[in-house]
């Protein structure tokens, strides 16, 4: 996340949800955002302003008509400070207050006033949120090109069961960050394929590998976030889907094939970040295979589909991006799999190393391109790293 001295300011209203904002605060300034919070009189009530205090390191502000420390007129000068303003928990009384413009509080003035980008994270009963009066006024803020989030459906404080309860901080703060990303990559389409894929020998057994899918979702949450509309194939991974433009779920290496081809003529980058299976069984047994020798000497294999080499020989003007993961001479394999496989880049790494391989959230890779040219990074994380391999496949990009 790229939030290092960002200013945020944080709206926080009476809910009870209110005692989840601190984490916002929390986890922003751990990113180095600058961070100052106004807070309704109500708000107020569920939690004090001295607890914001102490985590933003700023003054809190929730008095609409507090004497004037400086020359600045409260409201106008923190709506011009802000690069974004956030209200989390947003109630459905500030909701409908921003939407028809009434302006009786500092929180809500200072919305009135906003000349930056506004984040409304809705926090109340199932009830009220899907109420006639509630989505009209959601959707006229949206109208306006306010971000109003999703909720979570979950048991509420009411004892209801349903939508209405606030995100996680963590989650408003993954969509600050998309929002205030740069769009870099807008117009450009992204096909990347992530995680394992299973072969299967019968109902029980299957072969696969030890890719975890980091890598790729890395990159289709950051190419996602700088603007790309982004169609991420996954095979079978433990992650939290990220936030694309198209999420396709496949299970075998025939099945990401079909994916890649339903895809990629409309693809400008198709990034081969998965670790397909390279062979299957040639039987699929219907019934659980019994574990004899003999059994176990009759499996047989046969080669899948190559992805990345039937389409690095079919592409346009397509840059591909391919990964190789060796265990030895890495360099010299990388190399010729560039070349038989027709990428424009690829990003090799010894999985033997400390810093390297499959389920970490580091890596240490080498890049090169089609030019022979050598790029080492260094260790870093895999978020950190995908940013890298996406501004070399978007040099490639404007040099079309």
């Amino acid at each position: 996340m790229n939030l290092k001295n960002k200013n945020i300011l944080l709206g926080v209203t009476g809910g009870i949800a209110a005692y989840k904002s601190p984490g916002i605060v929390s986890i922003l300034k751990k990113l180095g955002a600058n961070v100052k919070v106004i807070m309704t009189e109500a708000a107020t009530e569920f939690i004090t302003p001295l607890t914001f205090q102490t985590m933003s390191n700023e003054i809190v502000h929730y008095k609409m008509f507090e004497q004037l420390t400086n020359m600045d007129v409260e409201h106008i000068s923190l709506a011009k400070w802000a690069d974004m303003i956030v209200v989390a928990p947003a109630s459905a009384n500030t909701i409908a207050k921003f939407a028809m413009g009434i302006a009786d509080n500092l929180l809500t003035t200072v919305l009135s006033a906003s000349r930056s980008k506004v984040m409304i994270v809705p926090a109340m009963n199932t009830y009220m949120l899907n109420s006639v009066a509630s989505i009209e006024n959601m959707e006229k803020l949206r109208s306006r090109g306010v971000i109003v989030t999703n909720t979570q459906h979950d048991l509420l404080a009411c004892n209801d069961v349903g939508d209405g309860k606030m995100l996680e901080p963590s989650q408003i703060v993954e969509l600050i960050d998309f929002h205030l990303a740069e769009k870099d990559l807008e117009g450009y389409n992204f096909v990347i394929t992530a995680g394992p894929t299973q072969e299967s020998i019968d109902p029980v057994r299957f072969i696969s590998n030890h890719s975890s899918g980091k890598m790729g979702y890395e990159l289709a949450k950051n190419a996602s976030k700088r603007g790309a509309k982004v169609t991420l194939i996954s095979g079978p991974t433990n992650l939290e889907k990220p936030n694309v433009a198209n999420f396709i779920s496949v299970k075998s290496t025939q099945d990401m094939f079909d994916a890649v081809e339903k895809n990629f003529d409309s693809a400008d980058v198709l990034i081969k970040a998965a670790a397909p299976a390279d062979f299957k069984p040639k039987n699929y047994s219907v019934d659980k295979v019994k574990k004899t020798e003999s059994n176990i000497e009759a499996l047989e294999l046969v080669p899948n589909p190559d992805i990345a080499k039937y389409f690095g020989a079919i592409k346009k003007n397509q840059v591909i991006v391919g990964f190789a993961a060796e265990s030895r001479d890495e360099l010299n394999y990388g190399l010729k799999k560039l070349e038989s496989k027709n990428f424009d880049m690829i990003v090799i790494n010894n999985i033997t190393q400390k810093n390297a391989g499959f389920k970490k959230d580091i890596n240490t890779v080498k890049i090169v391109d089609r030019n022979k040219n050598i790029t080492e990074p260094g260790t870093m994380s895999k978020e950190e790293l995908s940013h890298v391999i996406i501004n070399k496949a978007l040099e490639f990009l404007r040099a079309r």
